[in-house]
């Protein structure tokens, strides 16, 4: 017995549920040795900005118990660059291409977007509104449900492609920060980003991450953001793709039964190239040793004891 292993999220059908996190898979290229990338639901591209960036200096990511913390600074060759250099070769992969998008104003997220508007073989725009927001004294634009939901407001209205808004969990409320992005417009939401983290150096005494504080990711977030997405889930009428620690076809069935119409992965492709395929492999077996047929028949299948849904 085969097993539809195809969703939809914003009007796109994906060939799976298995997509490949932002910022942990570079342009997507870098794994095209590894295997043919048009097996993937989906590609989300490294964060694009309006300019290049170096991103911080070194050291910049940090081995920790269960994950790792990353103070990369979002570097990459700048949406232009990505456009003539990178897009060209990633359209001839048959998957869907999401391009993260990031800026430090408003200003800069909409410049991005124009850009990629005119660019061909893109299918949604993935905004990162974990960046702080240089014209509002620093704050992240996630931690403000008022601001998260201008800026997406902003966006939607110029984008020729669906948009998913990424939420950040260090926000007070992520659940009022989805409800408010979802009212302006949001066509789907991603989650988890990383959560701000610190590692010292006992002999320096000194943080191991040259700039102080980084983003944990990796298994040891993975019931926080499994928790998050359930909640998420429950308060949003639009698809969530689910992102925290995922790492096994165990995982990846967890944040589908707990209401995630797709996942990222992310760490995991940093110690296994395949882990994504892996997944993929194991959806396939899961749901024919199980005699399930499609496996949107999961998607949000969790029991909850009505005392603590």
């Amino acid at each position: 017995m085969s097993c539809d292993l195809s969703v939809e999220i914003a009007g796109l059908r994906f060939k799976n549920p298995i997509l490949t996190a932002s910022g942990t898979f570079g342009y997507g290229l870098e794994f095209a040795s590894w295997f043919d990338l048009g097996r993937l639901g989906g590609i989300c591209t490294k964060g694009l900005s309006l300019e290049p960036l170096e991103g911080n200096p070194p050291p910049r990511i940090v081995e920790t118990h269960g994950g790792m913390l990353n103070s990369i600074g979002l570097q990459n060759i700048g949406v232009r660059a990505f456009v003539a250099e990178k897009l060209p070769k990633l359209r001839q992969f048959q998957t869907h291409i999401i391009a993260n998008v990031f800026g430090s104003c408003f200003e800069e997220y909409l410049e991005v977007i124009r850009i990629l508007n005119d660019a061909e073989g893109i299918s949604a725009y993935e905004l990162n509104i974990s960046c702080p927001n240089v014209k509002a004294g620093g704050m992240e634009f996630g931690n403000d449900p008022d601001e998260a939901a201008r800026l997406t407001e902003a966006c939607k209205r110029i984008a020729r492609r669906p948009i998913i808004v990424k939420l950040s969990p260090n926000a007070g409320d992520i659940v009022r920060v989805a409800r408010a992005v979802e009212e302006a417009g949001a066509d789907a939401l991603s989650a988890i980003n990383t959560i701000l983290g610190l590692s010292v150096d006992i002999y320096t005494r000194r943080p191991r991450l040259a700039t102080g504080m980084g983003g944990l990711s990796g298994p040891a977030i993975k019931p926080i953001a499994l928790r998050m997405v359930y909640q998420i889930t429950h308060a949003v009428r639009i698809p969530v793709i689910g992102i925290g620690g995922i790492a096994t076809v165990e995982d990846a069935l967890e944040f589908l039964i707990a209401g995630a119409t797709a996942v990222q992965i992310g760490t995991a492709n940093y110690y296994d190239p395949l882990a994504s395929i892996k997944i993929i492999e194991g959806l396939k077996r899961f749901c024919e040793q199980h005699g399930i047929t499609t496996i949107r028949s999961l998607i949000g299948s969790l029991q909850m004891n009505e005392r603590l849904a």
